[in-house]
């Protein structure tokens, strides 16, 4: 199916996310992904999976793309990509990593970089819906400045019955930061998670190496493996 790119927004210097107006759209759930197709004049095509980032209530379909080095897709829906443009798109795809209100809660959402895409459409579908189920977001990130959706983050967190949202800081930190600073370590879920005992459901997501971290971190605490859900990225050549 075509979907005509209607808006773009910057969200870090390397992150946009690109709002798309598709006619026949069948609906998502939060959490699903979708396979975006570029076809070259010559006919060659390259295809990447990325996250769906809105809300299944949301009337248009929101993708949110990092510009990865010398990313063929990515430096071009980052880059080139202007409103009008269409993508060929497939979708939606996966049932494992999804939630949906009635599920119920409590929520743990942790996120590494843009990790937090898959995660954010279940925080908007949260709000959405105005469940009452709890929701605590973890969300790492090298720097200020690259914190994804940093500023509707705080509007949620600051709304009635909003997510927790904790931040950890990687590399650099502004001037009287107070927060983490360091990587998700088990020290930091002790902290942040919700304990075991309410029967939260888990969903990481990021790079392989953070998901298997956390996800193992979260087992040691006593999160029963059935209920830490997983969905990881590595090098696809962007």
């Amino acid at each position: 199916m075509l979907g005509e790119v209607v808006e773009l927004i910057d969200e870090t210097p390397r992150v946009r996310s690109i709002v798309l107006d598709i006619p026949h759209w069948p609906g998502h759930l939060a959490g699903q992904h979708v396979d975006v197709r570029l076809t070259a004049e010559d006919g060659y095509q390259a295809q990447r999976s990325y996250s769906i980032a809105s809300a299944p209530e949301e009337p248009r379909l929101l993708i949110t793309v990092e510009r990865l080095p010398d990313g063929e897709v990515s430096s071009y829906l980052v880059g080139e990509l202007r409103p009008g443009d269409s993508l060929e798109l497939r979708g939606p795809i996966g049932g494992y990593f999804v939630w949906e209100v009635r599920m119920g809660g409590p929520l743990l959402l942790v996120a590494g970089g843009s990790g937090i895409v898959p995660l954010m459409a279940m925080l908007r579908h949260r709000a959405a819906s105005r469940t009452g189920a709890g929701a605590r977001l973890v969300y790492s990130s090298r720097s200020w400045e690259e914190i994804i959706y940093r500023e509707e983050l705080e509007r949620l967190a600051s709304g009635p019955a909003g997510p927790l949202v904790i931040h950890t800081l990687t590399r650099t930190q502004p001037p009287g930061w107070t927060g983490y600073a360091r990587r998700v370590d088990g020290a930091m879920l002790a902290e942040a998670a919700w304990p075991p005992s309410h029967g939260p459901t888990a969903f990481i997501c990021g790079p392989t190496p953070f998901v298997e971290a956390v996800a193992s971190a979260l087992v040691l605490l006593g999160y029963p493996a059935t209920s830490v859900k997983t969905e990881r990225f590595g090098p696809t050549g962007g």
